[in-house]
């Protein structure tokens, strides 16, 4: 048989191999297309797993107006770097020279903490104002709950409200004569949480005991130990409103001092009160013994409100004194009242303005936050002390009364200038009973933390 094929027949025949050789040519180059997406994809993947790993291992690191801080990756374990620097002016004007002026560090504070787990945090504290360094803070935090953290070590004593204020957010630059009544630093063992939805705080201390307005020593000087506590109640912290900053409560201690049997010319037993312009203008004679039981009473309160904070408290500290066979215990009270008012709008609150709306800015773009404040307050010595013949009125004063005027500028979060105006007045001090002078100090600061 004889086949015959036309032109058209052939061509067509001819394209279609051609087609389908290029069809399954095609095909072989999206399947290797596909390979090759599939092998990127697969790179892709290992690099974000390799990259998540590392995750794991490198530390988070932080920088801020909080100061700076390293951490895990987890968060559990943290290393933050904080800071406090002042810088004071001290001038007493028509003193006649009675009392120095003079240009001082007040606190040069460096600050390490942070947390070792979700168990333990800790907080060291140096200060390196003054002519030699101490430590001021050195705990830590064992965290079993928010209601139940137990600190052991150097700490502020949990009864002046004042008192429990950073040294960065008080409204003055030197603090109100309650403080004088209170312990300042303690060294021991404190248990303290919050309970009812952060409404109620307390705190619970077994420490060596301080003398009023002082640190504990660095080893006890007797076998006597004190109870601190405090409790404070915020009722309506979680509630907006008018007394949403509205805070009250009571701290008290109860322990024992004794000199010993010996003149104590030192600051561990028996107190000595100072003036805001840090005279002294009251002490016991050296002869005075600390002879028994020391306990303290402070009721206290707070209120902020928009830009508007009050601050109030009273202490009463009564001690066992001892002069050859004479003894007596003596009461002494403090209190203070305290107003402030953020001009700027920025809101008050007892752990100060934080961030101004409008931090300063050369040019004047910014100005930062300024705030008034005004305070009076009284400390009280017993009569008793010079009744019995625990010290003189000839060179004591039995009372002390200071008005205090304030000017706060916070330039921005880190930084605040302060300038503070106090008169002090008195009740005896002076040779025939007659009035110490009265003090009237300036002080100026300069302060810049994180």
């Amino acid at each position: 048989m004889t086949m015959r094929f036309s032109g058209r027949t052939t061509t067509t025949t001819a394209l279609a191999f051609l087609v389908a050789g290029g069809l399954a040519h095609g095909a072989d180059d999206v399947q290797a297309l596909e390979q090759r997406l599939r092998v990127v994809e697969r790179q892709l993947e290992i690099q974000q797993e390799a990259a998540a790993e590392a995750a794991k291992k490198t530390p988070v690191v932080s920088a801020g107006e909080k100061g700076f801080a390293v951490k895990s990756p987890d968060g559990a374990y943290e290393l933050k770097l904080r800071a406090l620097t002042q810088f004071d002016g001290r001038f007493f004007p028509d003193d006649k020279g009675a009392n120095r002026d003079s240009l001082q560090f007040r606190r040069i504070r460096p600050t390490l903490e942070g947390s070792l787990g979700q168990l333990i945090g800790f907080r060291l504290t140096p200060e390196f104002a003054g002519d030699s360094a101490s430590v001021v803070d050195a705990y830590a935090d064992f965290r079993f709950d928010s209601a139940a953290t137990v600190r052991v070590g150097k700490v502020k004593g949990p009864v002046g409200l004042e008192r429990l204020q950073g040294g960065g957010v008080t409204t003055f630059i030197e603090r109100g004569f309650p403080t004088e009544l209170v312990p300042n630093r303690e060294l021991g063992v404190q248990l303290q949480g919050a309970l009812l939805d952060n409404t109620l705080t307390y705190a619970l201390g077994w420490f060596n005991g301080a003398a009023d307005g002082r640190d504990a020593p660095a080893s006890d000087a007797d076998n006597n130990k004190e109870l601190e506590g405090r409790i404070f109640l915020e009722p309506f912290r979680n509630t907006p409103g008018f007394f949403q900053g509205l805070g009250f409560g009571i701290a008290g201690t109860d322990g024992r001092k004794d000199s010993g049997g010996t003149a104590d010319t030192g600051t561990n037993a028996k107190p000595q009160y100072r003036t805001p312009g840090q005279n002294r203008f009251f002490k016991y004679d050296d002869s005075v013994l600390a002879a028994g039981d020391q306990t303290r009473w402070s009721p206290q309160l707070y209120f902020y409100r928009n830009s508007f904070g009050l601050l109030a408290e009273y202490v009463e500290s009564r001690q066992r004194l001892a002069k050859g066979p004479v003894e007596d215990d003596i009461s002494n009270t403090a209190w203070q009242v305290a107003a402030s008012y953020v001009l700027t709008g920025e809101s008050a609150s007892y752990r100060g303005i934080g961030t101004p709306k409008d931090a300063f800015v050369p040019g004047g773009a910014g100005w930062g936050a300024f705030e008034v404040a005004a305070r009076y307050g009284v400390l009280d010595v017993d009569n008793a002390a010079f009744d019995r013949g625990f010290a003189s009125i000839n060179s004591q004063a039995s009372e002390a009364r200071s008005w205090t005027l304030g000017v706060n500028w916070y330039l921005t979060a880190n930084a605040k200038l302060a300038l503070n105006y106090s008169l002090t007045t008195f009740d005896g001090g002076a040779a025939g009973g007659s009035d110490r002078s009265d003090e009237k100090a300036l002080f100026t600061r300069a302060q810049i933390s994180f």
